[in-house]
């Protein structure tokens, strides 16, 4: 088989029995039998590509799932994940996966505070498999490691993996960063969104929806070389009414205030046990760094996609969505003199509405606590 060309996949009832095992495995922490159905699956002759992409990945993607849904605690997802990590890593080693460079060099590497390695990962592996000398640099790469490295080496391009929206302003550094120094980047990950729009609006030179896409992409030719009239960090103009940097630059005591405005008109906050009261800061500090994300890209939809999905999360643990309305409702007093603020904030709180019922109570910031993050 020519590096490149993968075998035909197997019928689509093996790759399920496979996912359903290496399932089983996950779902019970068992390392051993996780790598023993991927090692068994190569040594019956099926193709790397597939276990990675067909197997493996759904079953990282049920794994965020089942967290969301409340059948996974954090601890749980974590251990998933660090055992779906170590099948990649065996996978990597198996006689059926060593495949001798042919191609250019690919740097492959998560935005700067992006902790979500696995799908960069899984790209790595790919793009080795057909051909490729890949740079592998793991999470959360700062631009200027990475450009480093571009320094250092002679990459054709740079595949840069994004999960979490709130990354994307160092996303956006990053890209022109890296067209900067005359190198392409594709960008892929959920962050980006389901149709590439961020992609798109941070002048990435090339968006990809999963691995395969990306592969295939890069397999078409190189890409173009940057415009040397690339897109600038202040190219975006609604930034210059600067409510993203003031926003940003109070974070800190925008939080502070807003929980302190809590405890007054919901004294049953001052019982709340110390990690509790710190949980609850990190959630306001979740709903102001996305609120700063979305005054970034100029896009109120992001943010309102944010709550509605928090609104689920919270929901699937017990906890009453219309919690979150009482913090909305201070942060709009405290950003009365930012405008796109307001709208945002504004908007986010009707996205809420559906999810809250027709007979919600009086908004009284319930315990969000149990709302773990996996992150």
């Amino acid at each position: 088989m020519s590096i490149g060309t993968p075998r035909p996949l197997p019928v689509g009832g093996t790759v399920r029995r496979l996912a359903g095992e290496l399932w089983s495995a996950v779902f019970a922490a068992d390392e051993y039998a996780a790598t023993e159905t991927v090692l068994a699956a190569l040594d019956s002759g099926v193709d790397p590509e597939t276990v990675l992409l067909d197997v493996i990945a759904p079953v990282q993607g049920r794994v965020g799932e089942e967290w969301a849904a409340n059948r996974l605690s954090v601890a749980q997802e974590h251990a998933a994940t660090a055992i779906n990590e170590r099948a990649v890593a065996a996978l990597a080693r198996h006689p059926a996966a060593r495949t001798v460079p042919t191609r250019g060099r690919i740097t492959v590497a998560c935005v700067d505070g992006e902790w979500h390695a696995l799908p960069a990962r899984l790209l790595a592996e790919v793009l080795t498999l057909r051909g490729w000398h890949v740079d592998h640099l793991g999470a959360q790469v700062p631009a200027p490691h990475l450009i480093a490295h571009l320094h250092r080496t002679d990459s054709d391009a740079v595949a840069l993996s994004s999960s979490i929206a709130t990354r994307l302003p160092a996303a956006h550094a990053a890209i022109t960063a890296c067209q900067a120094v005359g190198v392409p980047v594709l960008v892929g990950g959920a962050a980006f969104g389901s149709d590439g729009r961020y992609a798109f609006l941070l002048d990435a030179d090339a968006w990809a929806p999963d691995a395969r896409s990306a592969a295939d992409r890069l397999a078409l030719g190189p890409l173009p070389r940057p415009r040397p009239d690339h897109q600038q960090l202040d190219d975006l103009p609604h930034l210059v009414d600067q409510e993203y940097t003031l926003v940003t630059r109070n974070s800190t005591s925008l939080v502070r205030t807003v929980f302190a405005a809590l405890e007054d008109a919901f004294p049953a906050l001052r019982t709340y046990s110390e990690p509790q009261r710190e949980r609850t800061a990190e959630d306001l500090a979740h709903i102001v760094e996305f609120l700063a994300t979305a005054l970034y890209l100029g896009d109120e939809d992001l943010f309102a996609g944010f709550l509605t999905w928090t609104a689920g999360i919270l929901t699937a643990r017990g906890v009453p969505a219309h919690s979150l309305t009482p913090a909305l409702s201070l942060l709009t007093r405290e950003l009365k003199d930012f405008p796109r603020a307001v709208r945002v904030l504004e908007h986010g709180a009707a996205a809420l509405v559906p999810s809250l019922g027709p007979d919600t109570p009086a908004p009284v910031p319930a315990d969000l606590s149990t709302a773990e993050s996996p992150s």
